[in-house]
């Protein structure tokens, strides 16, 4: 046999075992069997031409699951997990070679800035990511991507949440170094920026970090929904959601079929205080959710639906529409049952009464408020819990039932002690924020002004040292508007009229922040200022409003009544 065959035979030979090895890496239907996907006909609600805004994304895939990888991302930007999920599933069916289609299995598993991960999640995650990593047949920048969501799930069982957040970002952060050019390493890497943020930095490091990489991108991309979407994010903070009123005003155009892109403009429009726009984006998303539950056979309704329910009914409640908050809250009352039965779910049920009684002042309600009965184990939840007890302590030692009030202190200490032995630091400091406002209104109702005001200060310094989360649209009552309403009781009316104003700086167009800043204001005799915000707080609930404070706000102003 001559050298030029012997050769050939060994180009062969090295060939069929380089395909031999190629081929062995595919994952075996069982292993694709035990990820449980979501699989099913793609869901859509909002716009019928299932319009999630527009990506391309580079694979080295076959070219025939190119646009479904597309779609997939599309969703995947609008947090539209399952079905992003679903679109990734058939993909896998159709090129079960594709590593990416198990990357992104990976990131739909991975929920930045909601909740964390299930253990469900994190294992199927895991096994997603063990699978992209075995098979051969991928790019170098495709290795990358994976090895980045990889580092949020290694040693998942051994780590906490926000450290495998920082992991991811740091991933991401070297992934994007190593890839400037690929957007969508900038866009996952910002996202990344924001979920792993320091809810007690102040100075926004990572979010401003985040915002630099996507307004760049954002002119050239005007269509992407990460970008729009991850810029409302980025920017939902006190004094950087102006930034962000462009792109909210934009995304629901974008990715009209999405109820996360109908409702997540509401972020900003609540920041700024544009109540109409804010329930007319929850008022579409909440109609969306309710026709996703129906088409995907959920049994009761969706989590998206109460997650909007519980900004549209803060909206309603800052324009003075008591009617409106109070459909919403019956309507609350005939759901027994929602999937998933998350934190979210359980926000909206104790928030939304919560939020009626107090912004309302009707201390009885307050006072006489009950757990919703549903399919949620109010113990898995004490933060959310909390936000019942803190009510029925204010409605409480307001309607002079002191007894009840420390009884309500009582439950809140120990709520607070759960979330401490959970090391879930963030909701902790809410729920001691409560306390503090709860011991201070019951020392103001035993006579004990000074300590009470102290009390009421320290909570209110401690409430803005922090962020609020992401699952509400602001704090069940303010404390720093509790603090100023206990200084207007007082009589302190200078001190009173400065905090107003400091709440209406971080929360513009708060209903009783408006019309107690008036009334402060006009017992220092600033009628100046008094009629400013008489007419400022008429210019927003006056058409809809039947509260007594409208009354006295029409007759200062010599409006018919």
């Amino acid at each position: 046999m001559n050298f030029s065959i012997k050769r050939w035979l060994l180009f062969f030979l090295l060939t069929f075992i380089v395909v031999a090895c190629e081929n062995d890496s595919n994952p075996s239907k069982e292993q694709i069997s035990q990820l449980n996907l979501k699989r099913g006909e793609l869901i859509s609600c909002g716009s019928p031409g299932k319009e999630f805004g527009t990506v391309d994304f580079e694979i080295s895939c076959d070219e025939k699951v190119k646009k479904d990888f597309n779609l997939a991302i599309e969703l995947l930007h609008s947090f539209e997990y399952d079905e992003s999920e679903k679109v990734f599933a058939k993909i896998i069916d159709e090129a079960p070679e594709c590593a990416m289609a198990y990357w992104g299995v990976a990131m739909c598993s991975y929920h930045p800035l909601w909740e964390a991960p299930s253990d469900t999640d994190l294992k199927k995650g895991a096994e997603a990511i063990a699978i992209a990593r075995s098979i051969n047949k991928k790019s170098g920048k495709e290795s990358a991507y994976i090895n980045a969501i990889a580092a949020y799930y290694d040693d998942w069982d051994k780590t906490n949440p926000r450290a495998r957040s920082i992991n991811f970002e740091k991933a991401m952060e070297q992934l994007h170094n190593t890839y400037p050019q690929d957007k969508e390493a900038a866009i996952f890497y910002a996202l990344a920026l924001d979920a792993a943020a320091d809810p007690t930095d102040k100075t926004y490091t990572n979010q401003k970090k985040a915002g630099d990489i996507l307004n760049a991108l954002y002119a050239a991309e005007s269509n992407h929904p990460g970008i729009i979407h991850y810029i409302i994010h980025t920017y939902d903070y006190p004094g950087l959601a102006t930034l962000a009123l462009p792109a909210a005003r934009r995304y629901a155009a974008v990715a009209p079929s999405s109820a996360h892109a109908l409702h997540m403009p509401s972020h900003i429009f609540t920041r700024l205080g544009l109540w109409d726009e804010c329930i007319k984006s929850n008022l579409e998303s909440v109609a969306a959710a309710q026709c996703y539950a129906e088409a995907s056979g959920i049994k009761g309704h969706w989590d998206e639906e109460l997650h909007g329910l519980d900004y549209l009914t803060y909206a309603y409640l800052q324009k003075g529409n008591d009617d409106s908050a109070k459909q919403e809250l019956d309507y609350l009352s005939t759901i027994k049952e929602v999937h998933p039965a998350n934190s979210k779910v359980a926000y909206a049920f104790a928030a939304i009464p919560a939020r009626i009684a107090l912004e309302t002042k009707n201390w009885d309600d307050a006072a006489n408020l009950q757990l919703p009965q549903l399919n949620l184990a109010w113990n898995k939840f004490p933060w959310q819990e909390a936000i019942i007890h803190f009510a029925r302590l204010l409605g409480s030692v307001k309607s002079q039932k002191i007894d009840a009030a420390k009884y309500e202190l009582v439950k809140l200490n120990a709520l607070h002690d759960t979330l401490l032995q959970q090391k879930d630091i963030y909701k902790a400091n809410q729920a001691a924020i409560q306390i503090k406002t709860g011991e201070a209104w019951i020392q103001l109702a035993q006579g004990k002004k000074t300590e009470a005001l102290q009390l009421m200060k320290t909570a209110a310094d401690m409430e803005d040292s922090t962020t609020k989360h992401p699952v509400t649209p602001g704090e069940v009552l303010p404390a720093r508007e509790l603090y100023a309403d206990m200084l207007l009781q007082l009589n302190q009316n200078e001190n009173a009229l400065h905090e107003y104003e400091a709440v209406l700086n971080k929360n513009p167009n708060r209903f009783n922040s408006l019309y107690g800043a008036g009334v402060a204001a006009g017992r220092t005799g600033d009628d100046n200022k008094k009629i400013m915000y008489y007419k400022q707080l008429y210019t927003i609930a006056g058409k809809t409003s039947g509260r007594t404070e409208l009354t006295a706000v029409k007759s200062f102003l010599n409006i018919p009544l």
